[in-house]
């Protein structure tokens, strides 16, 4: 994945704030907010995601978004995740 095109598709989106962001080896954030809407796609690894009762696991080429103030935790995989947040 070009991180250059999934930030040029981002922007064109309407995120206004894109960065690379990586996380070791289960790493975890507990139940938590943005008060943007934040788009997440993952570069490499595993991420699994709690929100609104439902519990999925997104791979390499994946994307999920959050809807501002949704509560949600997150739990990397064996190996990390590294993954490209937009937020707007």
């Amino acid at each position: 994945m070009n991180v250059a095109d999934l930030e040029k598709k981002l922007r064109a989106e309407g995120f206004t704030h894109t960065y690379v962001w990586q996380d070791g080896p289960g790493a975890y954030y507990p139940e938590h907010r943005h008060p943007t809407v934040t788009a997440h796609i993952v570069l490499d690894g595993e991420v699994t995601v709690t929100s609104e009762g439902r519990t999925l696991t997104y791979y390499a080429g994946d994307r999920f978004d959050v809807p501002a103030e949704t509560i949600h935790s997150a739990k990397m995989g064996p190996k990390g995740c590294r993954y490209f947040l937009g937020e707007k």
